[in-house]
């Protein structure tokens, strides 16, 4: 686990997690990003639209008509007897490739700002991934389509050592998670994990390339909760840190960006118990305890890792953990693949087609349906959904012309 650099618009319990990964040239850069900060906040979102037609190099008519406003409005707008709409500014941010958000504010979203500060480092292609998620979830909120996350009551502290409490608490909180999932109808043993999530909690699961080394990432700010997992071969990994960086988000861990290189290496506090719960929903207590008994062996093992759609390394330690087997078995065990277990569990197509799936990019369902919503009922462009997918806007709106034209 890593964190964003240090950096005033990060939560203040963010700053210092990474000391020594700026440098003077971007502490420069940032005090130059607050004088910009600081200047925007003095100036409307009219005075902001004024520099964007004053730059665009046509005059205030033609920049009006381009998109798609009447020059009256434009001016009544711009000398404060109209507001503009939420479709007017989505239209003129995309006419000068801003954001909507640096329109009403003239901030820049923290995610931007993280995105800068991680430039050039190995962190960049996650982090930048993460940002454009991010911006499009508050956009979202922004046109009334707020995030539907619904997270879990808070519980109280744990007694013990903090190893012990981490371990409780992760428990304890797949515990809560486990009965949602159940009152649902929901199952956490499926291939397609993301989906369970994004359903029981609000969160938006998105599964994509974050550059090498990083088994994904999870966002939390006041408007986006956003879980990030790598494309990869290792399927049921991947299942283990969504369920891990969920751990995160429903524990209310700090704001800001928490970024995992490896998932099983948990030092902290906090990475111990997202650990904890990851374990406890892909493992449940009751399950092991039912399924290992006298004469459980490793066919048995690679059986029970198969049918819970988790990988043998991760459930020798929860066995372990369990003390359900030993250490020297836990050691052997987990050194088993997905594949050596498919076969031994003669399950080897289901590891295949799992595979599969977790080499597919996903993109979050729920932020594609509220900015698809938001379009239909014209509160914005067609660019912020677009964006989403990933294509150019006049190719998708080509394509929705021709499936209209199909159609009928």
């Amino acid at each position: 686990m890593s964190s964003l650099p240090n950096h005033p618009l990060l939560p203040s319990s963010r700053r210092g997690a990474d000391r020594g990964a700026t440098s003077p040239h971007s502490d420069m850069m940032l005090r130059k990003s607050q004088e910009r900060v600081r200047v925007n906040r003095m100036t409307t979102p009219a005075d902001r639209v004024r520099d964007l037609v004053a730059s665009s190099g046509v005059s205030q008519g033609d920049y009006a008509q381009s998109v798609g406003l009447d020059p009256t409005k434009l001016s009544k707008s711009l000398s404060g007897a109209r507001r503009f709409s939420s479709l007017d500014l989505a239209r003129i941010a995309e006419r000068s490739h801003v954001t909507v958000d640096w329109l009403l504010t003239g901030d820049q979203p923290v995610m931007a700002t993280a995105a800068r500060a991680a430039k050039g480092s190995a962190t960049e292609v996650a982090v930048a991934e993460a940002e454009r998620l991010v911006e499009l979830r508050e956009s979202a909120a922004r046109l009334g389509y707020p995030q539907p996350y619904r997270p879990l009551p808070p519980r109280l502290a744990a007694n013990g050592s903090a190893s012990d409490r981490a371990d409780l608490a992760g428990a304890a909180l797949a515990a809560e998670a486990l009965a949602r999932l159940g009152s649902m109808d929901l199952d956490p043993v499926a291939l397609d994990l993301a989906s369970v999530v994004e359903t029981a909690f609000g969160v938006d699961v998105a599964i994509t390339s974050l550059g090498e080394g990083f088994d994904g990432l999870s966002v939390s700010t006041e408007r986006a909760r956003l879980i990030l997992a790598a494309l990869t071969t290792r399927a049921y990994r991947q299942r283990f840190t969504i369920a891990h960086e969920l751990g995160h988000l429903l524990a209310g861990d700090d704001q800001g960006v928490h970024l995992d290189r490896d998932v099983f290496v948990s030092g902290a506090a906090s990475e111990r118990r997202a650990n904890a719960f990851a374990g406890a929903l892909l493992m449940p207590e009751p399950i092991l305890r039912g399924r290992v008994v006298r004469g459980f062996d490793r066919s048995g093992f690679a059986a029970l890792a198969m049918s819970l759609m988790v990988s043998p390394h991760a459930l020798a330690i929860r066995l372990r953990d369990m003390r359900l087997i030993d250490a020297g078995t836990a050691d052997g065990w987990k050194a088993m693949t997905a594949v050596e277990a498919g076969r031994l569990a003669g399950v080897g197509p289901q590891v295949g087609a799992a595979a599969a799936y977790s080499t597919s990019p996903r993109r979050p369902g729920l932020l594609a349906r509220d900015l698809f919503a938001a379009y239909l009922e014209e509160k914005t462009t067609l660019r912020p959904y677009a964006n989403l997918l990933g294509v150019d806007t006049d190719t998708l709106r080509a394509d929705f012309e021709r499936n209209g034209e199909a159609e009928h």
